[in-house]
């Protein structure tokens, strides 16, 4: 579709134009491939939009041929310019597969371990959880087995527009200092928030450096991913995608100073992509190695469902899918892959509400519906 059709069709809807640009493919590649083609891509986009879904969607595809291409429309809130591959989105807990792939190259360098408890890296007046003789590695906090909770029970947010703003280090200490676990470490998968927050925590405390230093320095930089960061640059903010509630208001973006591990990350589809290729190409460079050795399944996580180094990964039929979501006040997300047919996609959105996931998987595999239409769809002011 053109760059005319797209504008023709925003307009029609009543919404700002957006970008639909295709990427990496040469003059008169072929257009066929694993995905639907972007005019198909933008009528589902566009559906969901104008049933108020979301305020506004970019999904980015990488194809197994290495063909990247971005679609997008929607609002990108007041001001900002019109979505495309380089609208910035807080990811939410995309930022958790982050996370683990600093944890596989410290791994991988011999410089923690999975099985190194977490004490080890902690200070000495906080006592961390332990429960019948069995610790809380670094292992259990990045499969999602610890026995942590979802979130602090002293976790009360000042302001609930940016909740976790004002969670504080010690805060996290006393809370992990006074916890008793119900169940052992490795028994049962518990999404945590705490734990992977504090997974970064500890790994920040081990390297001597800050979270968003780690990432840059080992994920961001190495991979070329110049607009991925969690201090917003005066660039990225030009290109935020302002966030929405379900209601169609625009919300304050959130900070995550000491659970930043668990997603804090703002990135575009273009770096999102940049990700994706990488981790489909694993043989490609010493990163490489450190991706595949956080994909490999290591404990279960729900019925044909199994968790690696905080990447979910689903069995459907002879198809594995390897992806992650994301969701703050604003935003909903997903990455995910099927790494036997190396494609896959990012879907992002300026929506906290519906979310993302069923596009996602959707376009990985056809036979995996999209959610239906809401029956009723609140006012959108």
């Amino acid at each position: 579709m053109s760059w005319i059709a797209v504008v023709l069709l925003a307009l029609a809807t009543g919404l700002r134009p957006t970008a639909l640009a295709q990427r990496v493919a040469q003059p008169g590649t072929p257009a066929a491939g694993a995905f639907p083609s972007d005019p198909a891509v933008l009528e589902m986009i566009t559906e969901r939009v104008q049933d108020k879904r979301s305020a506004g969607i970019v999904v980015g595809l990488v194809e197994a041929d290495g063909r990247v291409r971005v679609v997008a429309f929607g609002d990108p809130g007041p001001g900002q310019p019109p979505l495309d591959g380089d609208s910035v989105f807080e990811i939410g807990s995309i930022s958790k597969v982050f996370t683990s792939t600093v944890l596989a190259q410290m791994v991988l360098a011999r410089t923690v371990a999975l099985d190194d408890p977490v004490q080890k890296f902690l200070p000495a007046s906080v006592r961390v959880p332990a429960r019948n003789g069995k610790q809380i590695t670094l292992g259990n906090l990045s499969t999602q087995n610890s026995g942590l909770p979802r979130m602090p029970s002293n976790f009360h947010p000042a302001n609930p527009a940016n909740p976790y703003a004002d969670y504080t280090v010690q805060q996290m200490y006393d809370f992990l200092s006074a916890c008793e676990l119900t169940r052992d470490p490795g028994e049962r998968f518990e999404y945590s928030n705490l734990g992977v927050g504090l997974l970064g925590h500890a790994l920040s405390l081990s390297a001597g450096k800050s979270y968003e230093q780690l990432e840059r320095e080992r994920v961001w930089e190495p991979l070329g991913m110049a607009h991925t960061a969690i201090t917003l640059t005066p660039w990225m903010k030009q290109h935020l995608a302002l966030g929405h509630d379900p209601r169609g208001t625009v919300v304050p973006n959130w900070d995550l100073p000491t659970l930043a591990g668990a997603g804090a990350i703002r990135s575009t589809a273009a770096d999102m992509l940049t990700f994706l290729d990488a981790n489909l190409h694993p043989e490609r460079g010493d990163i490489g190695k450190a991706l595949a050795f956080a994909h490999q399944e290591r404990a279960p996580a729900g019925p044909n469902v199994g968790i690696g180094l905080n990447w979910i990964i689903r069995h459907t039929g002879a198809r594995t899918v390897v992806w992650h979501n994301g969701g703050t006040g604003g935003y909903r997300t997903f990455v995910g892959f099927e790494p036997s047919r190396r494609i896959g996609v990012v879907v992002l959105t300026n929506s906290g509400g519906a979310g993302a996931d069923d596009l996602g998987f959707h376009l990985l595999d056809p036979a995996l519906p999209l959610s239906p239409r809401p029956a009723a769809v609140a006012h959108r002011d």
